[in-house]
């Protein structure tokens, strides 16, 4: 007796299915709508102006030193660089180069062309660095 009654309750827990329980479905996101593109500018309109800089060649330099998966040079469809007079224009696309990066990148170049001491690089605003000259005050106290 005490067999038949253990098969049974063996059976009414095979048969009985388990409590089912809905997950909530999360919206799916486009392959569209994650690419997100990013601008960023460069603007070398003093030193251009002084004839101290060449867009073209600081421009040719981003091109070859900007790493695209740790791959110097390897800009492929992320990265777009271009110029606009005196400003570099530096495209990207899914975050692949950070603001902060371009402008290790612009004081390297500096630091080469050996302008570091005469210029340095300045937010403008959300997107864009500027070179300036190092304001240098040459007050000198004439006290009598």
């Amino acid at each position: 007796l005490r067999d038949r009654h253990r098969r049974a309750a063996i059976a009414k827990c095979s048969l009985s299915s388990p409590p089912t329980t809905q997950k909530a479905k999360m919206p799916t996101k486009s392959k569209a709508a994650k690419k997100k593109t990013v601008k960023f500018y460069v603007d070398c309109w003093q030193p251009v102006e002084d004839s101290v800089l060449d867009v073209a060649t600081f421009e040719k330099f981003l091109r070859d030193t900007i790493k695209v998966d740790n791959k110097a040079g390897n800009l492929g469809d992320k990265v777009v660089l271009s110029t606009e007079k005196t400003k570099v224009v530096v495209q990207a696309t899914d975050g692949v180069i950070a603001k902060r990066y371009l402008k290790y990148l612009t004081k390297k170049y500096l630091k080469k062309q050996q302008l570091r001491d005469y210029l340095h690089v300045v937010a403008t605003a959300k997107n864009t660095y500027e070179m300036r000259y190092f304001s240098i005050n040459s007050e000198g106290d004439d006290e009598a």
